[in-house]
């Protein structure tokens, strides 16, 4: 079973949801805290919100220092993927691998998976990551250092601000 909670940052209030297994998603904030649950809740059918338990907190503060500036790194949340392709599980895990600041393609995640034709594939599974920051997405970048798409509130703008709050230096 999922809970989650609403938390607010530097950007806006975000949601997160947990389980057992670890962070099964992770939203963005929308127009206000009332459309963020709103959109978690259609995501997320029959989670109860609740108050988080220490692990859950500590990734809640984790991800609020990120999203203020500093240089926090997520590795060490657990995630739960259970459920989602494989294929985006192992883009998942590469894009976990990107520390806060920095940038990678989705040719070079793709090269990193051993199929460095799959680089279209790999920005449709990142499209689809249903734990955004978490899953640092915003971090991967089109050839050329183009900003590519993103899916959350605010598309490529959001994508951008996220980087700049992190200190990316984009091409």
């Amino acid at each position: 079973m999922n809970a989650y909670a609403l938390f607010d940052t530097a950007i806006g209030s975000c949601g997160i949801v947990w389980n057992a297994r670890g962070i099964s998603g992770f939203l963005l904030p929308e127009s206000s805290s009332s459309a963020t649950r709103s959109r978690l809740l259609s995501r997320f059918k029959g989670a109860e919100e609740s108050d988080p338990p220490p692990d859950v907190r500590r990734t809640i503060d984790a991800v609020a220092a990120l999203l203020r500036g500093e240089r926090t790194d997520l590795a060490f949340v657990p995630v739960d993927m259970d459920g989602l392709p494989e294929f985006h599980q192992r883009v998942y895990e590469v894009a976990r691998t990107i520390p806060p600041g920095t940038t990678m393609t989705y040719g070079e995640i793709a090269s990193r998976l051993g199929d460095p034709g799959s680089a279209r594939a790999v920005g449709q599974a990142l499209g689809k990551n249903p734990i955004p920051v978490i899953v640092p997405c915003h971090r991967v970048l089109a050839a050329g250092g183009r900003n590519g798409g993103f899916s959350a509130p605010g598309g490529t703008a959001t994508k951008l601000n996220l980087l700049a709050i992190e200190g990316a230096q984009l091409f």
